[in-house]
């Protein structure tokens, strides 16, 4: 790996979802040296569960798994997230398997057992999808483009500057353009470890709105906010 790989990667958080723990922890172990973060579940739902609650850069998970298999847990997030690179792993080679993970829209299949070399070479396509992903234009007016990597956003090719609350609050519905972002994601995301006030949020937004050249941001009230 080059010394410009690994530095992305250790800027990225991975979920590895795997039911045989010694598997599991050896892996996770190994990968834990090159990565932020590697959140580890036993089963689908325990991975599903982690990944709402996380948002990972990068997926990986075994197929045969308790309570939720690994199919039906990236049927789970494709259902709302196109984008996030997802490695699929096991120790079988059904076609009925492969055929399902290619129309899931996977980075790579990978059979058991994984040798880390190949699983590197996979990280580096994914860290490609990455950084094409992470310079998107906005559904609601293709006028607007953010780049992740650079936390720059743009109308038009002019930049709008955002401060670093403003920054959070636009990039969680930025991820959630689909739906509406309540007030309770806006505490645990954008506030983090600080009180969210009333008047704390609507300053934020308000001010916000000023620096926006037109009206992208609705608010439902009782409930939060989404792209109109």
């Amino acid at each position: 790996m080059t010394k410009e790989i690994i530095e992305k990667l250790q800027s990225l958080t991975l979920l590895y979802a795997e039911d045989e723990e010694g598997i599991r922890k050896n892996i996770a172990d190994s990968l834990g040296y090159y990565v932020k973060e590697v959140l580890e579940a036993s089963n689908g739902q325990e991975a599903y569960e982690l990944y709402v609650q996380k948002r990972p850069d990068i997926i990986m998970t075994d197929i045969h798994m308790p309570i939720l298999n690994g199919i039906e847990f990236v049927k789970k997030v494709r259902e709302t997230d196109k984008t996030t690179p997802i490695i699929m792993i096991t120790a079988y080679t059904d076609k009925e398997y492969l055929f399902q993970a290619i129309e899931l829209k996977m980075e790579k299949y990978i059979v058991k057992p994984i040798e880390l070399d190949v699983l590197f070479e996979v990280f580096k396509k994914c860290l490609d999808t990455i950084a094409f992903n992470n310079n998107i234009l906005l559904g609601v007016d293709i006028d607007y483009s953010y780049d992740y990597d650079k936390k720059e956003l743009k109308y038009k090719k002019e930049i709008i500057l955002l401060n670093k609350k403003e920054l959070s609050f636009f990039e969680l519905l930025i991820q959630n353009q689909n739906r509406m972002v309540t007030y309770e994601e806006l505490q645990t995301k954008v506030w983090i470890d600080d009180i969210m006030t009333d008047s704390a949020l609507r300053s934020l937004v308000r001010n916000l709105r000023k620096k926006l050249p037109t009206d992208i941001i609705f608010n439902l009230s009782g409930i939060g906010y989404r792209f109109v």
